[in-house]
């Protein structure tokens, strides 16, 4: 015996519509059938005005198709796909009524429904806003992949990015450079001077680091007085020139630390990406080899790797 509702339709909707996160009804073609929800204005527009609307109407063109690829994977599954995604008000037409500024990061559940909506197969598809619980995780990302001291990328980060530009180099051949350098001498400042004047030293080197290269540019502190630059689209003659403008950059900053009364200089070694590399380890091997020729030669000085 089954138990008798304790609301009507009415009452049902009228419930539906009070929910604080949008829920949609959205059709495989990308059609918004209906919107339900949404009442916490602090995170939502008023997204009345798109229903009847597609997708395509209202979003940019890549939002769109992969919202609508969302939509398809859903239908085929039929099951519960959960999805993160981010939404702003510049991306969405037709508005009424004021709404957040900024990105908006969402958690999709999107699910098919078992009936169709004005001819075509629909899923609903509840948004719940993870705004916060994104921007905490990068945030802890961000400290996980930071030298403290420096304030430079640490090893963490840098080779996570240079996994990244491997795989872009293996595919399309776009080129990368690596350059590592340390500061010469750098023991016999900690020894003679302390510390505290070798972390003065680290700290000037990254900032010159931080000013003086290019915003898609990564420096990374490995340790110690190890530091590795990575250059995307880069040469190795363009990084070459580069290497020496930043050792004639540090050098002048750390010489003003006046420690010890005497110029304070850096060697660099410099390599690039090669087809046949069979790991990430291989350029910075290279760019090793290379700042180690430089330290042999009596430091002060880049060394460039030789061509492949």
């Amino acid at each position: 015996m089954s138990t008798p509702s304790l609301f009507g339709l009415q009452e049902l909707s009228t419930i539906v519509a009070t929910l604080p996160d949008p829920v949609f009804v959205l059709t495989r073609s990308g059609r918004y059938a209906a919107i339900l929800g949404g009442t916490d204005s602090r995170y939502y527009h008023d997204g009345s005005s798109l229903v009847g609307r597609s997708l395509f109407d209202v979003l940019d063109a890549t939002k769109a198709r992969w919202f609508c690829d969302q939509i398809g994977i859903a239908l085929s599954q039929r099951q519960l796909l959960v999805v993160e995604y981010s939404l702003g008000g510049p991306d969405v037409e037709g508005l009424t009524e004021e709404g957040p500024a900024g990105q908006i990061w969402f958690e999709g559940r999107v699910q098919a429904l078992d009936l169709q909506v004005g001819g075509e197969d629909a899923v609903l598809w509840v948004a719940s806003n993870i705004t916060a619980r994104h921007q905490m995780a990068l945030q802890l990302r961000q400290l996980s992949e930071t030298d403290e001291l420096s304030g430079l990328a640490n090893r963490r980060k840098l080779m996570r990015m240079l996994g990244e530009r491997f795989d872009e180099h293996a595919r399309y051949g776009t080129p990368c450079a690596v350059l590592c350098f340390d500061i010469d001498h750098f023991k016999a400042i900690n020894d003679a001077h302390g510390h505290e004047a070798g972390d003065r030293a680290i700290v000037a080197a990254a900032s010159v680091c931080l000013a003086a290269l290019r915003s898609n540019d990564l420096a990374a502190r490995l340790g110690g007085d190890e530091f590795v630059v990575l250059m995307p689209h880069t040469s190795l003659a363009t990084a070459e020139q580069t290497a020496r403008r930043l050792a004639a950059e540090i050098s002048q900053a750390l010489t003003a630390l006046q420690v010890g009364g005497r110029a304070i200089t850096i060697s660099c070694g410099v390599s690039v990406l090669r087809t046949g590399d069979a790991s990430i380890d291989a350029v910075l091997k290279r760019a090793d080899q290379a700042l180690y020729r430089a330290k042999s030669a009596g430091r002060n000085r880049v060394e460039a790797d030789a061509p492949g």
